[in-house]
C-alpha cells in the first residue's frame, strides 16, 4: 500500500521514528538515509550534491516557469531529553529539542504530494533537507555547493511552541535576529586579597564592563530596535583570598538591522578600549559573527499570509523574535519568506521537555502544498 494512502498516519509515525534517533549537526547520516529512502521510493528525483549529509530533491513541473526552493533543517541538539513522550530519544544526550523532526516530516509530506501533481506545476521545485542549522553553518554549505544557483524564491518555516496548534505567523522585513557571540579576556595582575593595591584586579574590570554594556542598547539604539546584549558567562579566580590575574566574559548580541549590528559591535570595541586604558589592563575581544536576520520579502510574505488564511490557519502578523535562524543566509542571496507554525507548547525550543503536538503536522503539509502550488502558478 502506498504511504500516500494514509499520509498523515505515515508522517506521524515517521516523525516519531526520527525523534527516537536524533543526530547532531553534520552527523545526520542515518537521518539522510531515511529521507532519501522515502523520496526514492516515491520516484522523487534526488540531486547529487557534494555534501556528507543532507538530501536535496527536484520536482520538475509539467509547464515552464520559475525555479523555487523549499527548505527543512534536519539536525538535533546535545540535550538530554526529559519530554516524557513514549518515543523518547534512544541516542543518549542528543534530542530533537528544536522540532527539526517535525520540520522534516512536514516538508517530506509536502514534497510527496507536490510530486504527485507535478504535471500541473509551472516551474521547478528544489527541496532542501539541510544539515547543521544548529551550528549556523548548514545554509552556507548548501549555497557553496551550488544547489540554489537558479532559484528565484525560497520558503521555509519553524515550529513555534508559543503559538497554538492551528496558528501561523510571520511578517515582512526582519523576523529573527542577527546573532553574534563575543568572548572577552581580561589580563590584569594578581595579588593577595589583603593587598589589592599591588595588583590589577580583573574582577573590578568585569563589573565595569557589565555596567557599561547596558548602555549599548539603552543609550545608543532607538527603543523600537528590540536589540539585545546579554553577558552569559563570567569566570575568574579559584580561591577566596587571592585577587586573580585573569577574567573571562562571554555573551551574545542580537540585532534586527545591519546598521544596528555594526553599531553594537563598534560600541563594544570602544567601551573595552576605554576600560582597558582606565584600569591599565589588557583586554582581548574575540568576535564570532553568526547568521544575519531572516529578512522576509514583502511580496512573498503577503502571499504566504493569504495562503495561510485560505487553508484555515489562524493567521497572524507577529513581532520579530531574538532567536537566530540560518535560513537568513539564503535570503541574502534570494528573496523569500519564512513562517512560524504553532506547535502547541507548553515548553520552549531547546528545553529538554520540549515536544510537538502531532495535530500540527498534517495541516502544515497542506499549507506548503497550497503555497508552493500558488508560487508555481498551478494551472
Amino acid at each position: 500500500m502506498s504511504q500516500l494512502t494514509n499520509l498523515e498516519e505515515f508522517l506521524i509515525n515517521y516523525r516519531r521514528e526520527l525523534h527516537r534517533h536524533p543526530e547532531l549537526s553534520n552527523q545526520e547520516f542515518k537521518t539522510t538515509e531515511k529521507i532519501r529512502h522515502v523520496l526514492e521510493e516515491h520516484d522523487v528525483e534526488v540531486l547529487p550534491v557534494d555534501l556528507p549529509t543532507g538530501v536535496f530533491a527536484r520536482i520538475e513541473g509539467g509547464k515552464p516557469g520559475p525555479t523555487v526552493a523549499l527548505r527543512s533543517d534536519i539536525d538535533a541538539l546535545p540535550i538530554i531529553e526529559k519530554s516524557g513522550v513514549e518515543y523518547v530519544s534512544e541516542n543518549p544526550g542528543v534530542m530533537h529539542a528544536c522540532g527539526h523532526d517535525f520540520h522534516i516530516s512536514v516538508i517530506l509530506g509536502a514534497t510527496l504530494k507536490l510530486n504527485e501533481k507535478k504535471a500541473d506545476l509551472a516551474g521547478t521545485l528544489i527541496v532542501l533537507f539541510q544539515p547543521a542549522e544548529e551550528t549556523g553553518v548548514g545554509a552556507r554549505s548548501v549555497i557553496e555547493a551550488g544547489v540554489l544557483s537558479d532559484v528565484s524564491a525560497i520558503f521555509g518555516f519553524h515550529n513555534d511552541p508559543s503559538l497554538p496548534v492551528g496558528a501561523l505567523g510571520t511578517k515582512s522585513g526582519a523576523l529573527t535576529a542577527a546573532v553574534d557571540r563575543f568572548v572577552i579576556t581580561i589580563k590584569g595582575a594578581g595579588a593577595h586579597g589583603a593587598k589589592p593595591n599591588e595588583g590589577k584586579d580583573p574582577i573590578i574590570v568585569v563589573s565595569q564592563i557589565v555596567q557599561a554594556f547596558q548602555t549599548i542598547i539603552s543609550r545608543n539604539l532607538t527603543p523600537d530596535s528590540h536589540a539585545v546584549v546579554s553577558i552569559t558567562q563570567i569566570h575568574s579566580g579559584n580561591t577566596w583570598n587571592v585577587i586573580p590575574e585573569e577574567a573571562m566574559l562571554e555573551g551574545t548580541v542580537r540585532t534586527f538591522s545591519r546598521e544596528n549590528r555594526a553599531l553594537a559591535e563598534k560600541r563594544i570595541r570602544t567601551i573595552l578600549e576605554g576600560i582597558a586604558v582606565t584600569n591599565e589592563v589588557d583586554i582581548e575581544l574575540e568576535w564570532f559573527g553568526n547568521c544575519p536576520s531572516v529578512m522576509n520579502d514583502k511580496e512573498w510574505t503577503d502571499l504566504a499570509l493569504d495562503v495561510s488564511k485560505s487553508v484555515g490557519y489562524d493567521t497572524r502578523v507577529i513581532p520579530e523574535m531574538a532567536i537566530g535562524e540560518d535560513f537568513a543566509y539564503y535570503q541574502e542571496e534570494i528573496p523569500g519568506c519564512f513562517v512560524m507554525i504553532g506547535s502547541g507548547g507548553p515548553y520552549e525550543l531547546h528545553d529538554p521537555r520540549f515536544r510537538v503536538d502531532d495535530k500540527a503536522l498534517y495541516p502544515a503539509v497542506e499549507y506548503f502544498v497550497a503555497l508552493l502550488s500558488s508560487v508555481l502558478n498551478e494551472g
